[in-house]
């Protein structure tokens, strides 16, 4: 039963966060025509928010939201095999819900193939970077003795990464493979997805290894 309500959480936690950062896309678009810097803001903001607020409420729970950080737990021996393998799933399942749900709203078709082309050597760097620094801050916020400055701190990361990465800091293979499914302000192309999100992994790996290195466990400190 633990696992099912993780599970859910995941499921629940991811599919908002997708649709949040669809859904305002789609309305900055249409708020601000013509000004892509604008439209880049209210993005960010909105999805950092979003991020704080989700975490928050489903931190008890589970609150991961992103396939990355889920592996990076488990190579940390947080979680094991099997409840990894479940909270991915259910994380790719509530992403594919939520970009659907944040077409829908907006009274576009369930789904549109994107056409926003991505990538080029700078972006896929972009990528790296943006993950390595989310996985660094998630998992150094989680050794602070506040559990809730992880919200914060990632809320906050993401929504500047945003314009200090050239990719705009995708940073999770869920959102990106979802994100293809909305051709729309943060659509990608089919085509982009899988160099990001091979991207994304590398960046995970990297933090993962530095996440070792900086904050070692109390077996290695001793």
């Amino acid at each position: 039963m633990t696992l099912v309500r993780r599970a859910v959480a995941e499921l629940v936690g991811t599919a908002f966060l997708v649709a949040g950062v669809v859904g305002s896309g789609i309305a900055a678009q249409r708020l601000s025509p013509g000004d892509t810097g604008l439209q880049l803001l209210e993005n960010s903001l909105a999805t950092g928010a979003v991020l704080v607020a989700l975490i928050l409420a489903l931190q008890p729970v589970s609150a991961s939201f992103n396939p990355v950080v889920t592996l990076v737990e488990r190579v940390l021996r947080r979680i094991d095999t099997t409840t990894a393998a479940a909270l991915v799933l259910a994380q790719l399942a509530g992403g594919l819900a939520g970009v659907v749900l944040a077409n829908l709203m907006f009274d576009l078709d369930a789904v549109t193939l994107s056409g926003h082309e991505r990538g080029g050597s700078g972006q896929l760097l972009g990528e790296v970077v943006a993950t390595t620094g989310l996985v660094l801050v998630v998992f150094g916020a989680l050794r602070s003795p506040r559990i809730e400055t992880v919200a914060f701190a990632v809320g906050g990361y993401i929504a500047a990464a945003y314009w200090f990465t050239s990719s705009t800091s995708f940073a999770n293979p869920t959102v990106t493979v979802a994100r293809m499914f909305s051709d729309t302000f943060a659509g990608i192309e089919p085509g982009s997805v899988p160099a990001f999100v091979l991207m994304q992994l590398v960046g995970g790996a990297l933090g993962a290894a530095l996440v070792l290195l900086l904050h070692p466990t109390p077996q290695e400190a001793r």
